[in-house]
C-alpha cells in the first residue's frame, strides 16, 4: 500500500461503478471523521493510476480537500486489474451490473472470449454470457440511468425488463419509460405499477407518464391492482384474455407495412385470414365498447 496523489488517477471505468448517494453521504461522514481506511485499487499506466475500486472514496476525499489516498496496485495492465476485481468481487460486493459491464470489457476491449473469461474468473461459461446479454439487451440509455442511480437497478430487472423479453416491448419503449420515472425517487412497486400500466395500458395512460405526470396514473393503477384481487377465476381468465388481444392487436398494426411481408404464398394465406378478422371485427368492437361501458359505471 502506498500514499498517491489523487490528481494522478485515470477515471476511465467511474462509469462502470453505480452510484449511490445514501451511501456515499455515509461515506462522506466517515472519511471526515476518520480518513480513508480502506485502499483504492486500481492498474498502473504510467504516469497514470488506472482506477478500479474506491469511485465513492475519491469522490468523498475531494469534496474534503484532501489531496492524497492510500492505494493498492492490481497489475500492470486493465485486463488483469479487472480479473483481480471480479475474482473477489463477493468481498467487494460488485453488484450484477457491475460485473457484467466489467466482463463486457474483457470481451469487447480486451479480446477475450467467453471461455477465456469464464477460466479467468473460475466461473461457468453460464454465468459470463448472462452478464454479457444482461448488457447486450439494454439500451444505452438506460444503462446510463441505472449507473447513475437515477433508476433503480431491482425495478429494471422485475418490472421492465420482463416485459422486454415474454411481451415484445421494443428497447426504445423500455427507455421511454425508464427516462420518463428516472430520478423521481419512486418505490420499487410503484414503478411495478406503472409498468404495467405503461406496457399494457391504453396510450393517453402512456403519454402521461412519458410527459411526467404520475401521481394520477399511479393512484388509478393501484386501485385497479387492489380491485383486481376480489376477481373470480373467470374474470381472471377474461382480463388475461383482454391482455392477451390487446398486446397481438399491437403488434400486428407494427408489422403490417413492413416491406418483408412479400412473398406470394404469405399474401394468399394473410389475405384470407384477414379477411375473416375484418368480417369479425364490427361485432368484436361492438362487444368490446359496451362491456367497456358497462365497467366504466361500476
Amino acid at each position: 500500500m502506498v500514499e498517491i496523489e489523487l490528481s494522478s488517477l485515470d477515471l476511465r471505468y467511474e462509469g462502470y461503478r453505480m452510484r449511490d448517494r445514501s451511501c456515499e453521504a455515509r461515506l462522506l461522514a466517515s472519511i471526515a471523521e476518520h480518513g480513508i481506511v480502506e485502499p483504492l485499487e486500481g492498474v498502473e499506466q504510467s504516469p497514470w493510476h488506472v482506477l478500479l475500486n474506491g469511485f465513492k472514496r475519491r469522490r468523498c476525499a475531494q469534496k474534503l480537500g484532501l489531496a492524497t489516498a492510500p492505494y493498492v496496485s492490481l497489475g500492470e495492465d486493465a485486463a488483469t486489474g479487472i480479473v483481480a476485481l471480479l475474482r473477489s468481487s463477493n468481498d467487494r460486493a460488485l453488484s450484477l451490473l457491475e460485473q457484467a459491464g466489467f466482463v463486457d470489457e474483457l470481451k469487447g476491449l480486451h479480446r477475450m472470449s467467453v471461455a477465456d473469461i469464464a477460466v479467468a474468473l473460475s466461473r461457468s461459461v453460464g454465468w459470463v454470457s448472462m452478464r454479457l446479454g444482461l448488457l447486450s439487451e439494454m439500451p444505452p440509455a438506460v444503462r446510463e440511468k441505472l449507473f447513475a442511480g437515477a433508476f433503480p437497478v431491482y425495478a429494471y430487472m422485475y418490472s421492465v425488463r420482463p416485459f422486454m423479453r415474454m411481451n415484445g416491448v421494443s428497447k426504445a419503449e423500455a427507455e421511454e419509460f425508464v427516462a420518463a420515472l428516472s430520478g423521481k425517487r419512486l418505490s420499487v412497486r410503484e414503478i411495478e405499477y406503472l409498468a404495467n400500466g405503461y406496457f399494457r395500458g391504453p396510450e393517453a395512460l402512456r403519454e402521461q407518464i412519458r410527459q411526467g405526470n404520475v401521481a394520477l396514473p399511479l393512484e388509478q393503477l393501484k386501485r385497479s391492482a387492489q380491485a383486481a384481487g376480489g376477481c373470480t377465476a373467470f374474470e381472471h381468465a377474461m382480463l388475461r384474455d383482454i391482455e392477451i388481444v390487446q398486446k397481438y392487436l399491437q403488434r400486428v398494426a407494427g408489422k403490417c407495412h413492413d416491406p418483408r411481408l412479400s412473398t406470394p404464398a404469405f399474401q394468399v394465406q394473410a389475405h384470407l385470414l384477414l379477411a375473416g378478422l375484418l368480417s369479425r371485427a364490427p361485432a368484436f368492437i361492438e362487444s368490446v365498447r359496451k362491456l367497456h361501458d358497462r365497467c366504466g359505471q361500476a
